[in-house]
This record gives structure tokens, sequence and C-alpha cells, in this order.
């Protein structure tokens, strides 16, 4: 009995440590939602996963707003670099390395990414 809780106050005693992620305004988490997107079909572009072929190559382009995309949450909410990769775990656990989820929200990013200018 005690070798299944100890496992489980252990977690529970992280979880309270660990600081609460800061609220994003729709504007942010879109953005973030988006960055994470083009990082996820960049990944399934590289690995050759035959659903991500469709869309532009995110290499350069998606790269970029990942980048300029953290930059303005840092300078906006304050924030380090572990939160901002807090941020990015999260929206990527959300989003999942599935090309259906993902499909689901790049029309919204690519005309995203298209009004950026990059």
């Amino acid at each position: 009995m005690l070798a299944i809780l100890a496992p489980l106050a252990l977690t529970l005693a992280q979880a309270a440590t660990a600081p609460a992620l800061p609220a994003l305004t729709l504007e942010q988490a879109s953005a973030l939602r988006c960055s994470v997107a083009f990082g996820l079909v960049h990944m399934g572009q590289r690995q050759g996963v035959p659903a991500f072929d469709e869309y532009p190559a995110m290499d350069k382009r998606g790269q970029e707003f990942f980048v300029r995309t953290a930059a303005q949450l840092m300078d906006e909410l304050g924030a380090d670099r572990e939160t901002i990769v807090a941020l990015v775990k999260r929206e990527s656990e959300d989003l999942g390395a599935s090309p259906e989820r993902v499909g689901e929200v790049m029309p919204a990013c690519l005309m995203m990414l298209d009004a950026s200018g990059l």
C-alpha cells in the first residue's frame, strides 16, 4: 500500500509547488496554438507523414512565427523561458501529433500566418 501511495504523494507535492500558468488572451492563445500546430506540421513534414504534405513548408515561416510568438508572450506576460515551455507543452498535449486534430486548426492558422507578413 505504501509503495502505491508514495509516488502519488510525490506527484501531488510537485503539482502543488508547480507555478500556475498565466491566463492568455484569445489572441495570445490563438498565436500559441498556431505556433505549436506549425511545429507539429514541420515535424510531420520532416518525418514524411503524408497528411502534412498538403500544407506549405513550415521550416522557415512556421519557425519564425513560433519564435516571434514566444518572444511576444515573454514580453506581454513577463514570463520566463520555463513558463513559455510549459505553455507550449500544454498546447502540444492538447493538439497531439494527430494529423486530424492539427488539420482542424490549420486553415485559421494559415490565415494568421499570412496576415503576419511572414
